[in-house]
Parts: C-alpha cells; structure tokens; sequence
C-alpha cells in the first residue's frame, strides 16, 4: 500500500517536515518515492507547501494519507478538491483553483520566528 505521510528532516530539536508518496513498510526516514511538499510547524504562521497536482495524482490513485497528513490536506483544501475530482471536475481547473488560492495568502516565511530551544534557555547579554 502507498502511503502520503511526513519525514523528518531539520536539526535536533528545531523539525521540519517533507511529505513524501512512501511504501507503507519504509521507516520513516527511509526510502520513498516522490517528495510532493514541505512542512514547517515552526513558523508563524505555520508554512506549507504542497504540489497540489502530484497530491491529487497519488490520492486518486489510491494513496492513503497518515493522520497528520489528512489533517493537513483538509486544511488547505486538497480533500475537498478530491472529492470534486472523484466526481468529474478536471485536474487543471482544480490544480488553478489551489493555485490561486495559494498566492491569495501571500508569501511565506521560511525563517523560523520561535526561538531554538538553545537560544530560549539562555539568558540575554544586558
């Protein structure tokens, strides 16, 4: 069974996220097959960046999502647009859809605005 699920990536302490197309029986920094996103829970607001396109391809193939990814998909949109897929709309028109959707919240950062946990526990220089 394919799975779309998270891989942690980052330094120790400070995560960041790849969701990757993955074969169930991988570990969960092992082998997979496409990297279709990335996950940053650190920023704020919390950034994501998802290939819609490929996102809808693996799911209307029949991927199965982890928790977290679903819960990810369905705040952005992309479980309601594979609902609308499943019952004839093209895969252009939604793809413009999520597209456009994206560039109306705007840019995101990617510098992380919490503090490190390092940089968190030491008291300032004054």
């Amino acid at each position: 069974m394919v799975r779309i699920r998270l891989r942690r990536v980052g330094l120790k302490k400070q995560p960041s996220y790849r969701i990757v197309v993955t074969d169930h029986e991988s570990p969960r920094d092992g082998r997979f097959i496409e990297i279709i996103g990335f996950y940053n829970p650190r920023t704020e607001p919390i950034t994501i960046d998802l290939q819609e396109d490929r996102a809808l391809y693996w799911l209307s193939v029949g991927a199965q999502p982890s928790e977290p990814v679903a819960r990810l998909l369905k705040k952005i949109g992309t479980q309601d647009r594979l609902v609308r897929l499943r019952k004839g709309e093209t895969i252009e028109k939604l793809t413009e859809e999520a597209a456009t959707e994206k560039a109306a919240r705007g840019p995101q950062s990617l510098k992380t605005n919490r503090p490190t946990p390092r940089n968190a526990a030491v008291p300032s220089a004054e």
